[in-house]
């Protein structure tokens, strides 16, 4: 419910204007959190104002009376502002409002770039509604028109979740919320203005790719320029890779329009990117014509395939060994900072892990650190266990398949993302409208990127037939937690049935790419090694499914679920018959850091495998699996 007196109300409060006694404005900061992306951003750090609206019809007068004398209290953004409460009220979400009065600086036009809101977001400036967005976890842009010497900017901040969101919130059978993981309100990234010109960049990617092992590199350029004046204008468009440059084109774009422009670079001899040598070329697209525009990035060359059954880097069959992340902290929430982002990534690399993977994209602090590191990221938009009768409806779908499109536009020039993934435990039997998702989802992401692989990540339980759907996909992933849950009707109690499960898989799905996407034990105590549970429950559980792994040549990777304790729900159990809820206790490590004896084990199997191998079969090596 939208709460339509709220809104009108506002619009007249105080709190959303800058009275005659505001508090000092600060001046934004060239401070920027990633370095790749547009030239000419400025941090909307310091202090900010945060208040709780008051969703009761009765204490709305209330609430607004407060907000005219003052009533907000000083905050941060990022923020999450239901950090460490672990209620059912929490998780349910609330109405909030943010707030920041800046000056402006010098010279030119801005945007507001919000990097991550959690959920929808309504944004005024000065006073007027200047834009509003649905959905987290991806950048949104709002033009700032008419800036004045000083500056207020009001966001209002919705995170009660609905059925058809991403992830969907619902009630179980005890009245308790769930919805995926929890649902931390506020705008859980930072916040930038940045410069424009009368015409500037809007989107910029510098897509990489390895046709073979031996062929020359290739990096496919696109840039959207928009026209923000009134009249016509000449650009002209240039991109370049490590020094080497190429014309984009020309155009001449009318006022308030936008422009596409397209073009690759081959890069003969490339360095070529690696897990080992993880290689980067600076990247660079820049605009004349309507004022100078800039945007850098780096980028490294390499290949992803599935040739033979195996998933490829670089002409070489992958066993790669990963582990599923959160961004989440047990006093910040989803606001993290660059210090625990480096801290997830190197504990990765320490266990001997060459990949990662969340349920959304991640923040691109980690994604280009991982490009740096030589990580490879399933890189997966939060289309989580949305029920099947949902897809049926338009909007559904076009929040879907926009999302998927902005994560392949936002990540495409990183080259340490190897998967797109259009969601996570849907329906085991896709049929009508899901199934159509699927096939729609994989197409557009193969227009949009056909140098990466596409996949889904499915439920693991036993099956008596194939699924049609899942043939337009190049990787299978597969949760699997056998001798963990039960599963329908006890279908995957029994860890013994796992190795017979895959080599089904392997047969439905020959010519895909087949990577178990998540495997894990709850564990929080000492205790028997047969008492779910406990630490050895959950050494012997790692070991039997390493082993497992081990003896399937075919099986592209595996991801343990996951790094690190996180919230998930208040109610939580994960399967554990002493948990300690909200908290998932899967983790090799716990929430306040300390390595549990499972860790151990998964870094001696770790850095025995060998994860990139020989060559793969000859058949497709130079292209891709053929869906």
């Amino acid at each position: 419910m939208r709460h339509a007196l709220l809104v009108p109300l506002a619009l007249v409060a105080a709190g959303l204007v800058l009275p005659a006694a505001a508090p000092a404005a600060d001046k934004p900061s060239r401070q920027v959190l990633y370095n790749d992306g547009p030239d000419g951003r400025f941090l909307l750090g310091g202090t900010w104002l945060f208040k709780k609206d008051r969703l009761d019809v009765g204490e709305r007068r209330k609430f607004f009376r407060e907000r005219g004398r003052g009533g907000w209290r000083p905050t941060t953004a990022p923020n999450a502002f239901n950090a460490g409460d672990d209620t059912n009220e929490s998780m349910v979400g609330t109405v909030t409002w943010y707030r920041k009065d800046f000056r402006k600086p010098a010279g030119g036009d801005f945007v507001v770039r919000f990097e991550s809101v959690n959920y929808r977001a309504d944004v005024w400036l000065n006073g007027k509604k200047i834009g509003d967005h649905t959905g987290a976890y991806l950048p949104f842009e709002l033009p700032l028109t008419k800036l004045k010497r000083t500056n207020r900017l009001v966001v209002r901040i919705d995170n009660r979740r609905r059925e058809t969101d991403f992830p969907p919130s619902r009630f179980n059978d005890t009245g308790q919320p769930v919805g995926g993981w929890w649902n931390y309100g506020g705008p859980l990234r930072e916040v930038y203005i940045r410069r424009i010109r009368r015409v500037s960049l809007t989107h910029v990617s510098a897509r990489p790719d390895l046709p073979c092992a031996t062929c020359p590199g290739v990096v496919n350029f696109r840039a959207r320029a928009t026209n923000f004046s009134d009249k016509a204008v000449g650009v002209r468009v240039y991109g370049s890779v490590g020094g080497r440059r190429v014309k984009l084109g020309s155009a001449r774009i009318g006022r308030n329009s936008t422009r596409s422009f397209t073009r690759s670079l081959r890069i003969p001899n490339p360095h070529v990117w690696s897990l080992n040598d993880p290689y980067l070329y600076p990247a660079r697209v820049q605009l004349s014509g309507g004022g100078r525009d800039s945007w850098s990035m780096h980028t490294g060359i390499r290949g992803l395939r599935v040739a033979g059954g195996r998933v490829t880097l670089n002409g070489q069959p992958v066993s790669l060994r990963g582990v599923g992340m959160h961004e989440d902290d047990p006093v910040k929430g989803a606001a993290l900072d660059n210090t625990k982002r480096m801290s997830d990534l190197l504990a990765v690399k320490e266990l001997g892990g060459t990949a990662i993977r969340s349920h959304y994209p991640l923040h691109p602090y980690y994604m280009e650190q991982a490009d740096r590191m030589g990580l490879l990221v399933w890189s997966e938009i939060p289309v989580y266990s949305v029920r099947s009768r949902e897809f049926y409806k338009r909007s559904v779908r076009r929040l879907a398949f926009q999302t998927l499109q902005d994560n392949i536009e936002s990540n495409g020039s990183h080259p340490s993302v190897m998967v797109w993934s259009i969601g996570n435990e849907l329906a085991s039997k896709p049929k009508g409208a899901l199934a159509g998702y699927i096939r729609g989802a994989a197409r557009l992401a193969k227009q949009l990127d056909p140098t990466r692989l596409v996949s889904l990540a499915i439920v693991g339980y036993t099956f008596d037939e194939c699924v049609p759907a899942y043939n337009r996909l190049d990787v299978i992933g597969v949760n699997e937690y056998f001798g963990w849950y039960p599963g329908p009707v006890g279908q995957v109690a029994d860890q013994d049935l796992l190795p017979g499960f895959l080599e089904n898989v392997k047969a439905c799905y020959p010519g895909h790419g087949i990577m178990v996407t998540e495997f894990g034990a709850e564990a929080n105590r000492e205790g028997p090694q047969e008492e779910k549970g406990t630490y050895s429950f959950q050494q012997d559980f790692v070991r039997f499914h390493l082993g497992v792994f081990a003896s399937k040549p075919w099986l592209s990777g595996a991801f343990y679920w996951t790094l690190q304790e996180f919230r998930v729900r208040p109610g939580w159990d994960g399967g554990n018959p002493y948990p300690q809820p909200p908290i998932h206790q899967k983790g090799l490590v716990t929430f306040t850091g300390e390595k549990k004896p499972a860790y151990f084990d998964v870094q001696s199997s770790y850095q025995s495998t060998t994860q990139v191998g020989t060559p793969a079969p000859a058949g497709q090596s130079k292209g891709q699996s053929g869906r």
